[in-house]
């Protein structure tokens, strides 16, 4: 699919597409959703004071990602697979600010090196390099320096043909707001909607020390998807003292 054709269906977005020219595709595949219910005040610890923690029926979630981004490259240059294709796990959760709904990544991993060192250099996001492998039913990724493990072995299942809203609500998410010095850098981005299947995890692993206290038990709610092909807009900044805080 072109990105014009991408770019022409919109009726599932909460708000308009900028009226600017995009600058990034990129293609998010084989991506596993994990997602867990977890306690505000312990969440609070982890997100920015600029931005407002989202919610479902009250209650906060954060989820791990866990996919293969493909063929990413500026808006008139061709991909460079050794760098635009790479593993990638973010642990994200959910945010509000200036109207709109969007992720905040607490953690964000990716299985080059030298396409983390770029990507960080260019969007200011916290990648970091992990050694990460998958097959056809199996994500591994370890980080030796901050001992984080990921391993999942799963099995895709049916397509999921009627969402729910909880669905709707944890994948369908067209900002990114980041934190970075002085600044929160807010992202646009465009999508289709992503098509949802279910999945049987078999044997499943986490230990990421830092987030013992909020993420402790088996995720509440698990997920897989194809992918999607993704638009992405130039970073928006804003400095921190134009924010209010919400904490």
């Amino acid at each position: 699919m072109k990105s014009k054709e991408i770019l022409n269906t919109t009726d599932h977005r909460p708000w308009p597409i900028p009226n600017k020219n995009w600058k990034f595709y990129q293609e998010w595949n084989d991506a596993i959703f994990l997602h867990w219910q977890v306690d505000l005040s312990e969440l609070q610890k982890f997100v920015p004071q600029e931005l407002e923690i989202d919610v479902f029926d009250g209650n906060p979630w954060v989820s791990v990602v866990a996919f293969t981004m493909e063929n990413i490259r500026p808006k008139h240059l061709p991909p460079f697979p050794p760098i635009s294709n790479f593993h990638e796990i973010n642990i994200r959760t959910y945010v509000k600010s200036n109207n709109k709904t969007g992720v905040y990544f607490l953690s964000i991993e990716g299985g080059t090196n030298l396409s983390c060192i770029i990507a960080k250099a260019l969007s200011e996001l916290p990648y970091r390099f992990s050694k990460m492998k998958r097959t056809k039913n199996q994500y591994t990724s370890r980080n030796s320096k901050l001992d984080d493990i990921l391993n999942i072995e799963f099995t895709i299942g049916k397509k999921v043909e009627e969402k729910k809203s909880i669905d709707k609500w944890l994948t369908e998410r067209y900002a990114l707001f980041q934190d970075s010095k002085n600044h929160i850098n807010e992202f646009e981005i465009h999508h289709l909607e992503w098509p949802i299947q279910t999945l049987d995890i078999t044997e499943f692993e986490f230990n990421y020390q830092r987030f013992g206290k909020l993420i402790n038990n088996s995720p509440t709610i698990v997920q897989y998807s194809k992918g999607v092909k993704v638009i992405a807009w130039k970073k928006h900044k804003k400095t921190k003292s134009e924010f209010k805080n919400h904490f």
